[in-house]
């Protein structure tokens, strides 16, 4: 059932994603002026440039990934003792560090980073870092293999750490970590990933009765100038995308019972 809850998301998304969706529009709106239909045509037109327009001139994807962000606090208060610090995968470049035979991480490197940082401050805690991949072509690559990679060259003790490499989104993050950490009751459980992906990740370690401490990182938005002009099509666009996936992310994972709510909170 997880396999297909895996295929099914992976193939909707190339669908339904905002930039196929112009995309779609698009070549509808040619043939439609290759079929004459030209009212039609120039009402699709005007629609795919007003809309391409406004996430030009704004941060539509912000918007959306602002309440995300906020979910949780950044940098908390953290108690004396911390049992187990956990880290999502997301910010190894597979592909690239596979071709090129070295680690490579893309924009979501605060994860790693906040990891071997907390992995310094509290030299007791037992350490997971959770993620195989979520292609669905590049079986063989794992995110889990670059991790130890990158740990061992930034000298953190990679006997500290369980590596678990087999799970393709965030829901087997969790049943497979704690499968393999054993956390116990009344423990204290860091849980670090990206801040707008936090509240899904909470929700569906809830579900999975292991309350975690969210240690947001990596945040996208600027906070306090949300309201702004700024001219950029291309980031626009990605961080649209961005927030799109995880809000649809969160309704499907509520739908199919796998978070504790449509906007989790804590345990």
């Amino acid at each position: 059932m997880d396999s297909l809850f895996f295929y099914l998301s992976k193939l909707a998304w190339l669908i339904i994603s905002p930039d196929t969706l112009l995309l779609i529009l698009l070549l509808t709106t040619t043939v439609l002026f290759y079929l004459d239909k030209k009212r039609i045509a120039r009402m699709l037109l005007s629609v795919v440039t007003a809309v391409s327009l406004f996430i030009y001139l704004f941060p539509v994807g912000e918007w959306l990934l602002y309440p995300l962000e906020n979910r949780f606090q950044s940098r908390p208060a953290l108690p004396e003792k911390i049992d187990g610090i956990i880290v999502l995968s997301g910010a190894e470049n597979l592909l690239p560090a596979n071709a090129w035979q070295q680690p490579e991480l893309n924009q979501m490197a605060e994860r790693d980073l906040a990891f071997m940082a907390l992995a310094r401050q509290y030299p007791e805690a037992k350490l997971v870092f959770t993620g195989g991949t979520g292609s669905l072509i590049y079986q063989q690559y794992r995110a889990a293999d670059i991790a130890k990679e990158i740990f061992r060259q930034q000298q953190i003790d990679i006997k500290r750490i369980i590596f678990e490499r087999d799970a393709r989104n965030t829901w087997q993050n969790a049943v497979n970590s704690k499968k393999l950490a054993q956390p116990q009751a009344g423990q204290n459980w860091l849980l670090i990933t990206t801040s707008w992906h936090m509240p899904r990740s909470v929700g569906i370690f809830c579900r999975n009765n292991w309350s975690v401490i969210p240690y947001p990182v990596d945040h996208s938005t600027f906070k306090g100038k949300l309201f702004r002009i700024n001219g950029d099509f291309a980031g626009n666009l990605q961080e649209l995308r961005t927030a799109t996936k995880e809000w649809l992310g969160l309704l499907a994972y509520y739908i199919s019972g796998k978070t504790t709510a449509l906007l989790p909170g804590k345990c």
